[in-house]
């Protein structure tokens, strides 16, 4: 019997579902990984392979030494355990072992686990339990706390006042001041910033200092960019007169942490997408769920240090019987992943799309809970993906609004698999829609007049229609 992350047990009797080969590829931490987990996703350098049922698969690879690698997986968290020396979360072994196990079921025959995989699991078990013990376990001190809470929240004051001081200059002088100064003007701010121990304006006087840089319309940009920088310095100099929702957002926007709490929503939550971006020393990944029951959207942060993949990993289509907890904040997406009741099943039907209109008009309604809001993740229902002057769009195909692919989009390759998957009909998009247009990240095929696709006879050129195609 295996654990979930949360340390509830897993019954016997809830047999595994094999992931499929994208679902496994979209795990991979770089394109360097894919290509070399592709090459060892058949049976000839593998050994003592082996599954229990329960998502628990192991065996032994051939590598450059004398002794063959020992690779463990648990498919449930998922959790990995490789003995090779490779950094890479999952490492191309693990990524091996799973394509080997999506394309071959017969090549891990059910077994129980050799003493090394039993022990790993076996580990896992204790420090759920751990987990769950600290986790009951509440502040030790909490005057302690409730003291370093109020030097920070004085230091930010200060910082937040300075950085008042420094826009105000600045706007008095001019923009064209900012051209002038360079980018060095803007990195001593945020190293103010970060001694203030408020990280979130620290960022985003970085972007300042970036959008100089631009290109052509930067003083437009710039002035945006202070205005919202303005707004949430005065909303945190006056924190105390705000909605608690609102307030929630603004410390988080700053850079204060907070714990999620509130009662856990459990549901049948899809993998919508999954992807990475490097923040300076740190990557972080975001995972989008989509809560077939409650019909809600929420956001997995997890973050790794440079040059390592965050430790939570989830395959893009699965769907996972799980509970979330959300974050505090008005329009907050941020949840906490906590008990899995099962292993994740390949149920992944696309959730109901929208319209364009109503698109945007969900991520205006979302700037009113929180007016620093990038973008807001929404699903396009039969859109199709076309040219314009300006780059590619995401039309109506029964109307006449469309939606700008985002620059960003237009650099990956995954925008002509969008392209290639519609073939000029309809599809099922999930993204993230904001001021810079729309960032596809999900599709779904459908057929004529957006009915789902068939799915007989399958076909690895065009997916089923249940089947998500990871566009990150």
């Amino acid at each position: 019997m295996l654990l979930t992350d949360g340390g509830e047990p897993l019954g016997a009797a809830a047999p595994a579902a094999r992931w499929t080969v994208e679902q496994v590829l979209a795990l991979a931490p770089d394109d360097a990984s894919r290509k070399a987990g592709n090459k060892l996703g058949a049976a000839g350098p593998w050994s003592d392979t082996g599954g229990d049922g329960s998502g628990a698969v192991w065996g032994l690879c051939r590598g450059s030494g004398s002794r063959p690698y020992r690779t463990v997986i648990d498919t449930v968290g998922p959790a990995y355990k490789c003995s090779c020396p490779s950094r890479k979360f999952p490492c191309k072994h693990a990524l091996g072992l799973l394509l080997l196990h999506a394309s071959d079921g017969s090549a891990l025959p059910a077994a129980a686990p050799p003493d090394w995989a039993g022990e790993w699991l076996e580990g896992r078990r204790v420090r759920a339990r751990g987990k769950e013990e600290v986790a009951g376990g509440g502040p030790a001190d909490p005057e302690a706390a409730r003291r370093r809470a109020e030097r920070r929240a004085e230091r930010i004051d200060g910082g937040a006042q300075e950085l008042e001081q420094r826009l105000t200059d600045l706007l008095r002088g001019g923009l064209a001041s900012a051209e002038q100064s360079g980018y060095g003007l803007w990195e001593e701010t945020a190293a103010r910033m970060v001694d203030a121990q408020a990280p979130g304006l620290a960022g985003r006087v970085r972007e300042l200092g970036a959008i100089v840089a631009s290109g052509p319309g930067w003083p437009v940009r710039l002035l945006e960019e202070c205005a919202l920088l303005h707004m949430l310095d005065t909303a945190w100099l006056g924190i105390d007169r705000l909605p608690q929702p609102l307030a929630a957002t603004v410390r988080t926007r700053v850079g204060l942490t907070s714990a999620a709490e509130g009662p856990p929503v459990r549901d049948q939550w899809l993998v919508l997408a999954q992807y990475d971006t490097p923040e300076g020393k740190i990557v972080t990944r975001r995972i989008w769920l989509y809560g077939r029951g409650s019909g809600r959207v929420a956001l997995l942060l997890s973050f790794g240090a440079a040059g390592r993949s965050p430790a939570q990993a989830l395959p893009v289509g699965l769907t996972l019987d799980a509970e979330i907890t959300p974050y505090p904040g008005s329009g907050q997406l941020r949840a906490e992943l906590g008990v899995q009741f099962g292993p994740p099943v390949p149920t992944g039907a696309p959730p109901p799309g929208v319209a364009v209109g109503e698109a945007i008009a969900a991520y205006g309604r979302a700037l009113g809970d929180d007016p620093w809001l990038e973008s807001w993740p929404v699903t396009l229902r039969d859109v199709i993906p076309v040219p314009s002057a300006d780059g590619w769009q995401l039309a109506d195909a029964k109307g006449d609004a469309a939606l700008p692919v985002a620059a960003a989009a237009l650099s990956r390759p995954a925008l002509w698999k969008l392209v290639a998957l519609s073939g000029g009909g309809p599809l099922t998009v999930f993204g993230e829609c904001g001021h810079r247009g729309f960032d596809p990240l999900a599709a779904w095929p459908s057929g004529p007049e957006g009915r789902p696709a068939p799915t007989d006879p399958p076909s690895r050129v065009r997916p089923h229609a249940t089947e998500a195609v990871p566009l990150v």
